[in-house]
């Protein structure tokens, strides 16, 4: 198993749990992004820059994926494609995405994406917090135990 990570939009808080897992799990942790990023010194820890574009990182990731890897993204579309690929997905703020929820979350961005696309302000998503960053911790803490 791989941990791939939509890096564009992922908190640093969430990378910086992520640097971690992979030291301690020497599980590879590739972050793709289409800008260079920080990352520590680590033979765990790979960064992969795309080319601008829209959806290049989501789709580069989708290529590369095996089935049973991770990827860590908060984009539900990229989510989807990994789980018909046969992956797994978090989202930056703990949710675990699965067959059984996807076409549900898909549906309401949709639903959403139409709602602003008519003029009707839906507000945004709240800033992170602790608590969202201990609920990713704690959830990606469980998907590694039951992969053991």
């Amino acid at each position: 198993m791989k941990i791939w990570v939509d890096a564009d939009g992922c908190p640093k808080a969430i990378k910086d749990i992520l640097f971690r897992v992979a030291n301690r799990t020497e599980i590879t942790t590739t972050l793709v992004a289409n800008q260079s990023l920080a990352i520590p010194p680590s033979r765990f820890i790979k960064m992969l820059r795309v080319n601008s574009g829209y959806d290049v990182a989501d789709n580069e990731i989708v290529k590369q994926l095996s089935a049973g890897d991770l990827v860590i993204t908060g984009d539900i579309p990229l989510a989807n494609d990994v789980i018909e690929k046969g992956g797994h997905a978090i989202n930056p703020r703990g949710e675990l995405y699965t067959s059984e929820n996807i076409k549900e979350r898909l549906n309401m961005r949709d639903f959403m994406d139409t709602l602003r696309a008519n003029g009707i302000h839906t507000g945004g998503f709240s800033t992170q917090n602790s608590r969202d960053i201990q609920k990713f911790a704690n959830q990606l803490d469980r998907f590694l135990a039951k992969q053991k």
